[in-house]
């Protein structure tokens, strides 16, 4: 028998005060490793490591490529590498983005699930969009634990209901308390055997040798959309109850942070069209003040380009209403 030695923790914005309060409740002699990504810009530096150190009784540090997990430590992810555990080591990756980011939250779960089996914790915090939901079900489906912060104590509700809706046996507690859930599912025993192979999560995670993705390894159906960080077609990915996709080179999107991206690309668009709009119909004025002979024709110009600068103002007030109601 063996006992849950590896805790994963994600956590966005609103995350840092969250991770802050879990430190700060983690038991002095916790026997497991915590490894965290926090989503954060790739070339800010990060003072995390040292925040958490002060927050609580477990020295916390920027995780390095190859290093042993050792328990009673606490390891972040740097900026812009994905933090993955394999063969109970730390590793380091400038694989593609996932939803967006790089440390993604998902890639760290899977692979420790992979690796590391029914003795894994994964916890989300803080956070906007879904990353986390899809690791966590992976962490569930190995037998591991998976718990949440409380929505209603959460800066940003969004990750921790994304992952309470694929995995409805989570654990649920505050920021503070979540440290002391941690310390007492670590006590709990479970089976010291290896994770079951699974084909398809390694491909996927290219966790094996850090080899590209390529389509031929991920499926067999055509395309379906378009990759919001590179433009190749995403290839759809058979997971319960929602799909995730994948391009050719390996960015990774689950539904929820395709359709905000596709939103950001589709305002952006709008806006593009709307100052070509406006500056048609100015053009247009003037024209028509210094043309005496074509003003008739300028003027119907310029009065259907503001026309359709109306319609588009219109639609970008509904696509921003919409994503409000959407965020709540």
């Amino acid at each position: 028998m063996a006992h849950r030695d590896v805790v994963v923790v994600g956590a966005s914005a609103g995350g840092v005060e969250a991770l802050r309060a879990m430190a700060a409740g983690l038991p002095a002699d916790l026997p497991a490793s915590v490894l965290i990504v926090l989503h954060m810009p790739a070339a800010a530096p990060s003072a995390l490591p040292q925040i958490l150190t002060r927050s609580g009784p477990l020295i916390a540090r920027t995780a390095f490529d190859g290093e042993p997990l050792i328990e009673g430590r606490i390891y972040v992810a740097p900026p812009d590498q994905h933090l993955l555990v394999l063969d109970h080591r730390v590793r380091l990756s400038r694989g593609p983005s996932e939803n967006g980011h790089r440390p993604a939250i998902d890639p760290l779960f899977r692979s420790a699930a992979r690796a590391a089996g029914a003795r894994v914790i994964a916890v989300t915090l803080s956070g906007s969009r879904d990353d986390g939901a899809v690791g966590s079900e992976e962490v569930a489906a190995h037998g591991g634990v998976v718990a949440v912060q409380d929505p209603a104590d959460a800066l940003n509700p969004s990750m921790p209901r994304a992952v309470l809706a694929r995995v409805g046996a989570a654990h649920v507690a505050t920021a503070a308390d979540l440290g002391k859930l941690i310390g007492e599912q670590t006590a709990t025993e479970v089976a010291d055997q290896p994770a079951p192979v699974d084909v398809r999560l390694g491909a996927e995670v290219a966790i094996d040798d850090f080899a590209p993705i390529t389509t031929d390894r991920l499926t067999e159906t055509p395309p379906v959309f378009g990759c919001p960080s590179c433009g190749g077609g995403l290839y759809e990915l058979e997971s319960w109850p929602l799909p995730r996709y994948r391009c050719r080179v390996g960015h990774a999107w689950s539904p929820e942070s395709l359709l905000d991206e596709q939103a950001l690309a589709t305002e952006g668009a709008l806006w593009t069209a709307l100052r070509a709009l406006e500056e048609k119909a100015a053009l247009s004025r003037r024209m028509a003040t210094r043309s005496p002979g074509d003003a008739i024709r300028f003027g119907a110009l310029a009065e259907d380009a503001e026309g359709a600068a109306r319609l588009i103002r219109d639609l970008l007030a509904r696509l921003g209403g919409s994503t409000a109601a959407r965020e709540k």
